[in-house]
C-alpha cells in the first residue's frame, strides 16, 4: 500500500509540474491526486479483511477531520482572496501604488521584498502574498517580469512568517502547542529570516537593470471617489491585520476572523454601492466581486491537501519522520549535538513537496516538549530551527507552500519556470538563513546569559510566554 500511494502521489505531483507540457490544469490533477489517493487507501485495508463497521467509522472519522483542517485554509484563502480583489475593484490600492514612484527594476525589488517581510510577520505570508501580487499588477505591466517580482514576494512572505509566532500555520502550531515562546521565536529567528531574503534579494538584484515598465491607467472608465477608495482600503487592510488580534482573543481558528472582517466589508460596500452607484456607473459590492475570485486555485488547495492529509493517516509522514529521526538524532560534532539541526534541515526541503503542517505535527508527536519523555523541550534551538526551516523551506518549490499556491493562482505561475529561475536563490537564502541561525545558536545564544533570560519573562509578561 505504500508503495502505491507513494507512487501515485509522485506522478500526480509530477503531472502537476508538467501542466503546461501536459496541457492538463494543475486544478484538475491535485483534486483526481486527493480522491485516488484516499480510494487506494480504502482498497488496500478493505482487502485485508478488516471489521466492516470499525473501518468505516474509522475512515469517516478520518476524513471529517482532515477535510476539517482543509477547509480552514480553503476558507481563509476565499476570504483573504475576496477582500483582497474587493479593495482592487474599489481602486483601493492605487493610493499605495500612487506612493510608489520609484521605476528602478532594483529599488523596487527591495522596497516590495523588505515590505512584504514585515507585513508577512503581521499578517501572514498567504495573505501577505495576495496583497503584494494585487499591488504588482498595478506596478509593472509586463508579465514575465512581474513573475520575477511575485517570485521574490513569495520567498519574502515565507521568510518573513518564519520569525513571528502568527506569520506562518507551522509556527503558529510550535507556539500554540508551547514549544516556543513569543520572544524567544523573534529573537533566535528574525536575523535568519533577514538573511533568507536578502541573500536571493542581492543575488537577483545584481543582475536587474534600467526601469520596469508601468501598466497604462484606464481613465475612461468609472473612477471610484478617492474618499470611497480609502475607506475600503483601510476596512480591507484592517480586517487582515485583525486576523491574528480575533485569534488571540477568542482562540477560535483564523479563518473565523477572516469572515468575519469579510462580512464586515461586505456590508459596508453594499451600503456604499446602494447610496453612491449611478446609473451608468455600479459600486462593486463582495458578490460582483465573487465572480471573478480565482476558484481554481482553491480548488487546487482542497485536492493536493487532502493527498497529504491521506499520506498523514496511512503513517507515511509519521514513518518519514522516525526515519529521519533514526538516521541523523545521534550525530555529533565532538561533544556537541548537530544531529537535530540535520533532521530540521531535511524536513524544511521536505516542505517545499508536501504541506509542512502534517510534517511538523508528525514530528511534534514524536518529540514530546514536556513531561518523563521530554527530548527537546520548551525553546530548545530545535523547535526555533524547526519553525525556520519549515517556514522557508516551502519556497523551494513554487506549490511548497500557501503563498507560493496563492501566487501560482493569481499569476498563473509555470512550475517549471519558478524552478529555473526561483528554486536556485531560495535554496541560497535557505542555506544562509541556515548558517546565521546555527552561528548565533552556538556562538551568541549559548554564552550571553541576558539573550537567555529574554526568551522568557514570566513574571513581568505572561502572555509572552
Amino acid at each position: 500500500m505504500v508503495v502505491t500511494l507513494v507512487t501515485v502521489f509522485i506522478i500526480g505531483y509530477a503531472c502537476i509540474a508538467l501542466e503546461h507540457p501536459l496541457k492538463v490544469n494543475k486544478t484538475a490533477t491535485a483534486l483526481l491526486l486527493g480522491v485516488l489517493t484516499w480510494a487506494i487507501y480504502n482498497a488496500f485495508n478493505l482487502a485485508s479483511g478488516v471489521d466492516i463497521e470499525t473501518y468505516r467509522q474509522f475512515v469517516t472519522t478520518n476524513l471529517i477531520e482532515n477535510l476539517g483542517e482543509t477547509a480552514e485554509i480553503v476558507f481563509f484563502l476565499l476570504g483573504a482572496m475576496t477582500i483582497v480583489t474587493l479593495i482592487e475593484d474599489y481602486q483601493g490600492f492605487s493610493i499605495i501604488t500612487d506612493k510608489i514612484k520609484t521605476t528602478d527594476k532594483k529599488r523596487l525589488l527591495w522596497i516590495i521584498s523588505i515590505l512584504t517581510f514585515f507585513l508577512s510577520a503581521l499578517l501572514d505570508n498567504m495573505t501577505t502574498a495576495i496583497v503584494m501580487v494585487a499591488l504588482l499588477r498595478k506596478l509593472i505591466a509586463d508579465q514575465k517580469e512581474r513573475w520575477l517580482y511575485a517570485g521574490m514576494v513569495i520567498l519574502a512572505a515565507n521568510a518573513g512568517g518564519a520569525w513571528s509566532p502568527i506569520g506562518d500555520v507551522t509556527t503558529i502550531m510550535l507556539w500554540i502547542k508551547g514549544e516556543v515562546t513569543t520572544v524567544n521565536i523573534i529573537v533566535k529567528t528574525l536575523l535568519a529570516s533577514l538573511a533568507c531574503i536578502v541573500v536571493p534579494v542581492w543575488l537577483i538584484g545584481r543582475t536587474l537593470k534600467g526601469d520596469i515598465q508601468r501598466p497604462e491607467t484606464d481613465n475612461e472608465g468609472f473612477q471610484v471617489p478617492h474618499r470611497l477608495r480609502m475607506i475600503v482600503l483601510i476596512m480591507g487592510v484592517c480586517a487582515l491585520i485583525f486576523v491574528p488580534i480575533f485569534k488571540t482573543i477568542t482562540h477560535l481558528p483564523p479563518y473565523l476572523g477572516m469572515l468575519f472582517g469579510l462580512s464586515v466589508l461586505w456590508i459596508t460596500t453594499e451600503i456604499l454601492s446602494r447610496k453612491y452607484s449611478k446609473d451608468d456607473a455600479k459600486l462593486p459590492t463582495a458578490v460582483s466581486t465573487l465572480e471573478h475570485v480565482d476558484v481554481p486555485t482553491i480548488l487546487f488547495f482542497l485536492g493536493i491537501l487532502m493527498a497529504v492529509a491521506c499520506l498523514k493517516v496511512a503513517g507515511i509522514l509519521g514513518g518519514l519522520a522516525q526515519g529521519l529521526n533514526d538516521a541523523f538524532l545521534g550525530m555529533h560534532v565532538g561533544e556537541e549535538p548537530v544531529g537535530f539541526f540535520v533532521i530540521d534541515l531535511i524536513i524544511g526541503v521536505l516542505s517545499s513537496i508536501v504541506d509542512n503542517v502534517p510534517l511538523v505535527a508528525a514530528v511534534q508527536g514524536m518529540y514530546p516538549h514536556v513531561g518523563p519523555d521530554v527530548i527537546f523541550g520548551v525553546n530548545h534551538p530545535f523547535w526555533e530551527f524547526l519553525a525556520y526551516c519549515a517556514g522557508t523551506g516551502g519556497s523551494l518549490l513554487i506549490i511548497g507552500s500557501a503563498a507560493g499556491v496563492a501566487v501560482m493562482g493569481m499569476e498563473k505561475i509555470d512550475f517549471i519556470w519558478y524552478l529555473k529561475k526561483i528554486t536556485l536563490l531560495a535554496f541560497a537564502g535557505y542555506i544562509a538563513g541556515a548558517i546565521v541561525f546555527v552561528v548565533m545558536d552556538v556562538t551568541l545564544f549559548e554564552k550571553v546569559e541576558f539573550l537567555r533570560d529574554l526568551a522568557c519573562i514570566p513574571a513581568a509578561t505572561p502572555l509572552l510566554c
